[in-house]
């Protein structure tokens, strides 16, 4: 199924959809009905949705230091929504075509933080915008090894110039980026999940990798 195409179902019929915006991603406006909770198919509705389509976001993890690697960088719709724009987040990015979450890690990995990923443990799969983008988004905990950490946890800059990225990659001690998360310190939803999932799986993560 393409990117910008629907399953088949009894319970949802698709009577149109127009595509007034194809840029990187596509914008549809979509007229629709769905089957209601009393056995009836709705009446007809129209509403937006943004086809990001499926990403992945690993959680790197060094059991022997017992600390994660986060990244940094500006969004612009965080700035927009009023945010702080330079977000605390967990390296991620869309699935190429073919391409298994795992692979898209262990780009993503490199080319954000400059990380080998030895090991991933599935998390799980999160729509990340049900009300308006059916982008879905794998989550994996990854075994890395943490090299030398500078002030503040300093691992360096990462990200593509290509694409002028420009990310700081920092090493955080697994307590204190559990806390915050729990704390809602960090508004960005997969990092938030991935450190929560952590707090309660740590032990059970270092035997297994360790």
């Amino acid at each position: 199924m393409s990117a910008t195409t629907f399953p088949t179902s009894p319970d949802v019929l698709i009577d149109q959809v127009e595509t007034p915006w194809s840029g990187r991603y596509a914008l549809q406006v979509v007229s629709f009905r769905n089957r209601r909770f009393d056995g009836v198919m709705s009446e007809p509705r129209r509403w937006e949705l943004w086809r990001r389509g499926r990403a992945a976001a690993v959680l790197p993890y060094d059991p022997e230091r017992d600390m994660v690697v986060l990244i940094e960088q500006f969004r612009l719709p965080a700035f927009a929504a009023g945010l702080e724009p330079v977000m605390v987040e967990i390296a991620a990015g869309m699935i190429d075509g073919d391409e298994t979450p795992e692979a898209t890690i262990l780009r993503e990995s490199q080319e954000e933080m400059g990380l080998h990923v030895e090991s991933l443990v599935r998390v799980g799969g999160f729509l990340l915008t049900p009300g308006g983008c059916d982008e879905h988004c794998t989550i994996f905990a990854g075994r890395v090894r943490i090299g030398d950490v500078g002030p503040g946890g300093a691992l360096g800059h990462g990200g593509l110039a290509s694409e002028q990225e420009d990310i700081a990659v920092r090493a955080v001690p697994a307590d204190e980026a559990i806390e915050n998360a729990v704390a809602g310190a960090y508004p960005n939803s997969v990092a938030t999940i991935a450190l929560l999932w952590l707090g309660l799986r740590r032990n059970w993560l270092r035997e297994q990798w360790t």
